[in-house]
């Protein structure tokens, strides 16, 4: 097996630059501007999507199939290698990163990226690190850890200011779903969203005496849908009953099983085509497995109760009972993070579509929510875009659309224009598939500006690849002509020297620097004992990454004690994403005899990238820690 250092791996494009109504006309956010992701791995995904083709016309074009788990929880490497990868080459190939408006997951990709909880947690619905997917190709930091102020909510403005979703403004997409417990739930949310109706009724049920915003946000509704001429047809209901039993309901919010009083799964409400509905509760998008028909939901402090880890109430009862959308979340959101009713419901009304009424609602992306449900779903639509609204067109210098193509430079201004010009037109080729005009491009980048530090990388990295290791170890050399304490350049050439070149004596010197300088420290011993004191909150978070390099050269020149220490240390000191630092814990750990903690590394290598399995050495690894021959 090759391995190549995953810092190498990691750094594509936008990576790099971090481092450093009436119905509207065709163009009116229609099929056009969706692009619906089917997971080859479901069938129920596939007809799902044949359906929703038939009622919104998607273009086969906008069909983006790609091959990942069937399980709900899906590793972030994972889900970046096998979703997010795929996805944006779905986008990117036809040039359609603006035109595409909405992303539309069908049922069978999975729904949440495992990781830490809490505000500054890494746990998030893939769903909503979809839409992060725009911003991050265009190089703007988009960080993992914690939630991100979403550029489309509405928060405090009136909701006559929030306007129909393009990229002329907003440098996301817009993510829904078509999901539910069965594949008959799902098809349900395709035809009830092509065919909505304006009739309807409000229910806004408060949690009694609960002194709390979700109380005022359901308030505050009321007024303005209210405002609007719809007072006949709001009931909010502040007193300790249930509201049950009631028909023709365009819109439904409450607590959910946050509220004492609501112990039950269906309110027999008689929910209108169209109709939106939402809870206040932390995790009832947590599954979309089916309870048995005696479950219902129960109080948080009685787990006895639980399906699916939580007693709470379950955001696809909704879909089943009938309604066009809804949200949930994947984990705690925390309730300043739920859909906000008093934008939800009066956006739709003003002619916003499903997606945009959600969005506009909900103040944080790369979080906890999934929205269910058509985007274009719009029965109050008053309003039409043209072609050139959506898609200013194409611009031939970077061979990008053109809104895409002015974030893309602008994150670039420092470069002379003739560079970021050629980078961009890189980017753009390597996104089609193209990597030998992308290393054109990338050349005629750094021949207008011999210190553009990003352009020289990725070319590096495009060389690795192909095994082009004396260009790659040129470039990164280059680097450290004009930039000696650059800590990517450092670190990836010491793992290509060693690895690639068999020249570890001379790599271990470059690696232990790029860890010094990475702790802000003087040494590399001192960088060590900084992570292994478990201060790595004063250390930069690549840290496994470097340690990993000086790992693994340490192995290559037999210095087996340093090389466990080291390795215990880029594990420890903050746990890693990368699989390839796993694999070479295993056998660096297998090396000392700790066949236990070997065994460990290499089952969260093959967790992360399962793909590792088929690699020879891997394989014989694993024969030799089960004990078979």
């Amino acid at each position: 097996m090759a391995h190549r250092h995953p810092k190498a791996a990691a750094i594509g494009f936008a990576g790099a630059l971090a481092l450093l109504g009436a119905s509207a006309p065709a163009w009116a956010q229609t099929g056009a501007n969706v692009l619906l992701v089917v997971n080859d791995a479901s069938p129920t995904g596939e007809t799902i999507a044949k359906r929703y083709v038939g009622q919104r016309g998607v273009p086969t074009t906008n069909i983006c199939h790609i091959a990942t788990t069937l399980d709900e929880t899906i590793e972030r490497p994972v889900y970046a290698q096998q979703i997010e990868t795929g996805i944006w080459r779905c986008i990117a190939r036809q040039a359609a990163q603006d035109r595409i408006l909405y992303i539309v997951l069908t049922k069978g990709v999975p729904i949440r990226i495992a990781g830490t909880g809490g505000r500054l947690g890494t746990v998030s619905s893939v769903d909503s690190e979809l839409t992060l997917l725009y911003r991050r190709h265009v190089g703007q930091p988009a960080a993992i850890v914690g939630s991100i102020p979403n550029p489309y909510f509405a928060g405090t403005a009136p909701v006559s200011t929030i306007t129909p979703f393009t990229h002329e403004k907003y440098d996301i997409y817009l993510v829904t779903r078509l999901d539910g417990y069965t594949l008959e739930d799902a098809l349900g949310l395709i035809d009830r969203g092509a065919a909505p109706v304006r009739e309807g009724r409000f229910i806004l049920d408060e949690r009694a005496s609960w002194n709390d915003n979700g109380n005022a946000w359901l308030r505050e509704a009321a007024e303005r849908l209210k405002a609007e001429g719809l007072a006949d047809r709001v009931l909010l209901d502040e007193s300790s009953k249930v509201v049950t039993g009631e028909s023709g309901v365009f819109g439904y919010y409450s607590w959910g099983s946050n509220d004492p009083a609501i112990r039950i799964r269906h309110f027999q409400f008689g929910f209108v085509p169209g109709a939106l509905a939402a809870m206040f509760v932390s995790s009832d998008a947590r599954t979309f497995k089916e309870p048995p028909p005696a479950w219902t939901p129960g109080d948080n402090n009685n787990p006895a109760g639980s399906f699916g880890g939580s007693p709470q109430s379950l955001a696809a009862d909704f879909v089943r009972d009938g309604v066009t959308g809804t949200a949930g979340h994947v984990a705690e959101p925390y309730l300043d993070a739920t859909i906000r009713p008093d934008i939800l419901f009066p956006a739709y009304v003003k002619g916003m579509n499903l997606a945009e009424a959600f969005y506009a609602a909900m103040p944080y992306l790369s979080w906890q929510t999934i929205v269910l449900g058509d985007p274009l779903c719009a029965p109050f639509r008053a309003h039409a875009l043209t072609e050139r609204d959506i898609d200013k067109g194409f611009d031939t210098a970077t061979e990008m659309p053109e809104l895409f193509s002015k974030r893309f430079l602008a994150s670039l201004q420092d470069i002379k224009p003739e560079a970021r010009t050629a980078y961009a037109k890189a980017a753009a080729r390597e996104d089609r598939g193209d990597v030998a005009a992308a290393r054109e491009a990338l050349q005629a980048a750094i021949a207008a500006e011999p210190q553009f530090t990003t352009a020289r990388l990725r070319l590096a990295i495009l060389d690795e690849e192909v095994k082009r290791y004396d260009e790659a170890i040129a470039q990164y050399r280059a680097v450290l002509a004009y930039a000696p304490n650059q800590v990517i350049t450092l670190n990836n050439l010491a793992y290509a020297l060693a690895v690639h070149k068999g020249a570890a004596a001379e790599a271990l010197p470059l690696a232990e620097r790029a860890a010094a300088l990475n702790g802000n420290v003087q040494t590399f011993e001192e960088a060590l004992r900084r992570v292994e004191r478990a201060a790595t909150r004063n250390v930069n978070m690549d840290v496994p990454t470097v340690l990993d390099t000086v790992a693994w050269i340490q192995h290559l020149l037999g210095r087996h004690a340093d090389a466990v220490r080291t390795m215990g240390a880029a594990i420890g000191g903050a746990p890693p994403e990368q699989a390839e630092i796993f694999w070479h814990a295993a056998v660096i750990f297998s090396g000392a005899n700790d066949r236990p903690r070997a065994l460990l590394m290499l089952q969260t290598a093959l967790k992360l990238n399962p793909s590792l399995a088929e690699q020879p050495d891997v394989k014989e690894l694993q024969q030799q820690l089960s004990g078979r021959p």
